[in-house]
């Protein structure tokens, strides 16, 4: 297997999946409120796809801050969801686990409306890369849609409308709240595809 994406089961993850076909996803229940949703979501497109699915667990629900960990954001807290250093933690915890499947590549599913988070960003992405490309197995990191609003990476994928409503967007439930951030997100991506009311 060369070629693994992080997998979180939201809009963009999904359609990352769809346009680019990974040999491997992975999806991490790391202690956030809505993980049994997000992975319900990333199932759903492994099995239609027929990609392999690895689903890693590691509580940090300790650590975490923000909307994710239903609890108030840290004071270094960008925005409301934002959890301490939690890319780093998903890919390094993917990476961990992709090493021992042969994955070369590690893709995420950064757009450019991540830049609000400073490992949303490309400098951060370039950065990881060549750290984890430095260490044993040499793996690559990259993240093909980082230049791409959302909504430019759900047209390019070609994914269509009934895989894309898998999407799990919502922060604060394994049902979509519809008031915070990830489904302002959704809502405003959907209704910018003309999809508004699906």
């Amino acid at each position: 297997m060369s070629l693994g994406l992080l997998l979180s089961g939201g809009m963009d993850s999904i359609a990352l999946a769809w346009w680019k076909r990974p040999n491997v996803a992975f999806t991490i229940d790391y202690g956030q409120v809505c993980a049994e949703a997000e992975i319900r979501a990333a199932e759903a497109v492994c099995s239609d796809l027929g990609i392999r699915h690895e689903i890693i667990q590691v509580d940090c629900r300790s650590l975490g801050s923000g909307d994710l960990a239903g609890i108030p954001a840290d004071s270094n807290a960008p925005v409301q969801e934002w959890w301490p250093y939690r890319n780093q933690l998903l890919i390094t915890l993917a990476g961990m686990r992709g090493i021992a499947l042969g994955v070369k590549e590690l893709m995420v599913a950064a757009v450019i409306s991540d830049a609000v988070h400073a490992d949303g960003r490309p400098d951060f992405v370039d950065r990881l890369d060549a750290l984890m490309h430095l260490q044993e197995g040499g793996m690559r990191l990259s993240a093909p849609a980082i230049s791409m609003a959302s909504v430019e990476l759900v047209k390019i994928s070609g994914i269509p409308l009934q895989v894309l409503a898998w999407a799990h967007s919502c922060h604060r439930s394994n049902y979509a709240c519809g008031d915070c951030r990830g489904c302002y997100k959704h809502r405003d991506t959907m209704d910018a595809l003309g999809y508004g009311a699906y």
